[in-house]
């Protein structure tokens, strides 16, 4: 079985990994306090991991990959879509610091409470939190500076380009695709496509 180290290395080495802050994340919260215990032996293959319901822990380079993307902040304001084991949601709050916070939401409510229990171990205020998703995406009237959508959308949901601060980013797989949108103004979005990923459907 590999450690942790040599995965953090692995995904450097593969220049997936190259923040300062996203590295220490790696570093602070581990994979294996996400993974299920009967598939502890695999917490650091490069690979997607199960975690029930049909969902799984996603394969650390595409997480690595897709922070880069987002480029979280210390002090952001951070939605997390199908927060599912919680670990995307505790490398941002260990991320965006004591004055920033993450709100991950999950639709499968035997992983919210998954998702909860795992936090915890990592961040014990209410500046992060896990929480069941509603029939609205997200917070329908709030505002994000950053938006992590971690399942696979047939289209992009503008409900959620409106929750993004004005300069906001938001990194979504739609199909087989990354997306990455950038709200420049309120009416003026940029989108960028990066094609070869595979993530299990976001249902709303």
């Amino acid at each position: 079985m590999k450690d942790l180290n040599t995965l953090i290395d692995s995904m450097i080495t593969q220049g997936v990994l190259k923040s300062p802050q996203i590295i220490k994340a790696f570093e602070a919260v581990d994979r294996k306090h996400f993974v299920p215990q009967t598939l502890r032996m695999n917490t650091y293959v490069d690979a997607p991991l199960g975690i029930g319901e049909g969902q799984t822990i996603s394969q650390p380079s595409t997480v690595a990959f897709m922070l880069e993307v987002l480029s979280p902040q210390k002090g952001e304001k951070i939605l997390d879509i199908g927060s599912g084991s919680g670990w995307t949601t505790a490398l941002l709050c260990h991320i965006v610091g004591e004055e920033g916070s993450v709100r991950g939401y999950e639709r499968v409510d035997s992983l919210v409470e998954y998702g909860k229990h795992n936090l915890a171990k990592f961040c014990q205020n209410e500046r992060c939190s896990i929480q069941k998703a509603k029939n609205d995406l997200g917070e329908p009237g709030e505002k994000f500076d950053k938006i992590l959508v971690s399942a696979a959308a047939e289209e992009l949901p503008m409900e959620l380009v409106d929750q993004l601060k004005r300069g906001g980013k938001m990194v979504i797989p739609i199909k087989n695709s990354i997306f990455i949108v950038t709200k420049r103004l309120e009416d003026d979005v940029k989108i960028e496509e990066i094609y070869g990923f595979r993530f299990v459907p976001l249902i709303y």
